[in-house]
């Protein structure tokens, strides 16, 4: 518009210059001027509306316009994560000497040694095997799995049990910067599938434990692993997609366990994961990745950080794990074992005889005998916390120490009872 009312009219003649094009600057400046005076006052015009007219349009603007912010806001969170947590984690490689394997039972196919045959599966990665395999000579690096540093003054890492499981393995801790050193498993829990390794180390810095009883679902969460044992500090990412899962987990080697109140997640877990860290946006560790179901896409799962926390504190307080004993086999009553036998209860833990005669319902001696109870009681509830599958025995038992005391209640011929028992520490 400005320049419209600046040009000559169309019919008047335009006067002959000679000089190059660069002199239309000089005719050019009435109209900077009158540009720039505008910018001026529109912005200040457009400042006075948005202090005025900021509070009502706010609302109607993020309503239309992406969270762009919010997603910087998150990525930033991530990486620093990652910067902070990274330091503390580690790759724990299992070594071997296979040679003292392959003279007891012949050829075996050391390619598939750590191959997964359950739906829901232990992870921990395997060193690539050239077939067909020779044999071996000495020791060998034959797998890896993933810890992290929780007490740097004395060098202790959390990992998983089945990552360290083999008691005639030499472990090695690989740290993030390359230095490797001598591990010592100084713990393995019984109840859950947990385990300490120690290093003879101060420098590797800790990880923050968080709660992992305020975790809720779509909560973002990394995970951080020695993906396949090769690629050390994997970092992926993804939301708890479920809590209080129960699976049962095993191996190709025969070996199960039943993991009870775990968190699902989509942050994608590979072989060499077990034992790595689970971590919210804060940089506090809230799991420990475990197992993966191999049938499904991205369904990982970690224990919660709060379990790890009463056999950490254990260790610290008597040098191991100690954990409670009752002395009783039993299996868990279903709506349709109650049915096939004619039971007047559907839920509980029902004493019963293991397959051979030895293994007796209740052991001689143990609290559970002392107290009282027989094979084929039904112990419903512990302090009053009902015992079903989602809730198992074992789990109740795990939160009480030897030497307290505990309330059952009992269903035992056709009656219901309380029971007290004092628990006793449960030697391997």
């Amino acid at each position: 518009m400005f320049l419209e009312e600046q040009s000559s009219p169309t019919n008047s003649p335009r006067p002959q210059s000679a000089e190059p094009p660069a002199t239309r600057s000089t005719f050019g400046l009435p109209l900077v001027l009158i540009v720039v005076a505008s910018l001026l006052s529109g912005g200040i015009g457009g400042a006075a509306v948005t202090l005025w007219a900021g509070p009502y349009l706010r609302p109607i603007l993020n309503s239309v316009l992406p969270p762009q912010s919010l997603t910087v806001e998150e990525e930033s969170a991530s990486t620093e994560v990652v910067k902070k947590v990274s330091p503390s984690v580690v790759s724990i490689i299992i070594t071997k000497d296979l040679s003292q394997i392959y003279n007891l039972t012949g050829p075996q196919p050391f390619d598939n040694f750590f191959d997964f045959g359950s739906p829901f599966n232990f992870f921990f990665g395997q060193q690539p095997q050239q077939s067909p395999p020779q044999a071996p000579q000495g020791k060998q690096e034959i797998g890896g799995g993933t810890g992290f540093v929780i007490n740097q003054e004395k060098g202790l890492i959390l990992t998983n049990r089945h990552v360290v499981s083999d008691t005639e393995a030499e472990y090695t801790v690989l740290a993030n910067d390359g230095r490797k050193f001598p591990a010592t498993v100084v713990a393995r829990d019984t109840v859950n599938d947990m385990a300490l390794v120690q290093i003879q180390d101060t420098s590797l810095p800790e990880v923050k434990l968080g709660d992992s009883d305020s975790v809720q679902i779509g909560q973002t969460v990394i995970a951080i692993g020695n993906a396949l044992g090769e690629y050390r500090n994997t970092v992926t990412k993804g939301v708890i997609s479920g809590i209080g899962r129960n699976v049962v987990a095993g191996d190709s080697r025969g070996s199960s366990e039943q993991l009870e109140g775990v968190f699902q997640t989509d942050a994608a877990i590979n072989p060499g994961n077990s034992g790595g860290p689970l971590v919210n946006l804060q940089g506090e560790v809230i799991g420990i990745n475990t197992a993966v179901n191999s049938q499904g896409q991205l369904i990982g799962f970690a224990l919660p950080i709060n379990e790890a926390k009463r056999m950490i504190d254990s260790y610290n307080k008597n040098g191991r794990i100690v954990r409670p004993y009752l002395g009783i086999r039993y299996v868990i009553v279903t709506p349709e074992l109650a049915r096939a036998n004619d039971l007047t209860v559907d839920y509980g833990a029902l004493l019963a005889r293991g397959e051979t005669t030895q293994d007796l319902a209740v052991v001689s001696g143990s609290p559970a005998d002392k107290a009282g109870l027989v094979e084929n009681d039904i112990i419903l509830e512990v302090e009053g916390q009902r015992i079903s599958q989602e809730f198992s025995l074992v789990r109740a038992l795990s939160r009480y120490n030897p030497g307290q005391i505990v309330k059952l209640k009992v269903y035992s011929k056709g009656e219901t009872k309380d029971v007290a028992v004092t628990l006793e520490e449960f030697k391997e």
